[in-house]
């Protein structure tokens, strides 16, 4: 039987997702932190960076993003205050003068303090 209270806060963190997506493409660091934590860091192929060096290549213009969009369903599992959404994301780069289109999945771990994720 659906759970009215659990899909409401799938539908708040698929809302939070595509409203994140926004702010990368708005470009605007600002915009972009409202939606991370100070423990905020990014996995790629390299390891782990802080998401705080992401935000200042958003500031300085090196980084800037065309594109951020979600293909097919994302994936929202919440147990307590932790949630997982899992979702492949297609985007668009541009870093140091060059273009970088990706196409990958990601997997975002978010934990709710207070009202908010």
């Amino acid at each position: 039987m659906p759970d009215p209270i659990q899909d409401d806060v799938e539908a708040e963190l698929i809302a939070f997702a595509r409203a994140r997506a926004e702010a990368i493409v708005s470009n605007g660091a600002e915009r972009i932190a409202e939606f991370a934590g100070d423990d905020w860091v990014m996995v790629s192929e390299s390891g782990t960076e802080p998401g705080g060096r992401f935000l200042s290549l958003v500031e300085s213009g090196e980084l800037t993003h065309s594109a951020m969009d979600t293909v097919g369903d994302i994936r929202v599992r919440v147990r307590g205050d932790t949630a997982i959404l899992t979702a492949r994301v297609t985007n668009t780069a541009h870093f140091a003068g060059e273009q970088f289109d990706a196409d990958e999945w990601t997997t975002d771990v978010l934990v709710r303090r207070g009202s908010k994720w």
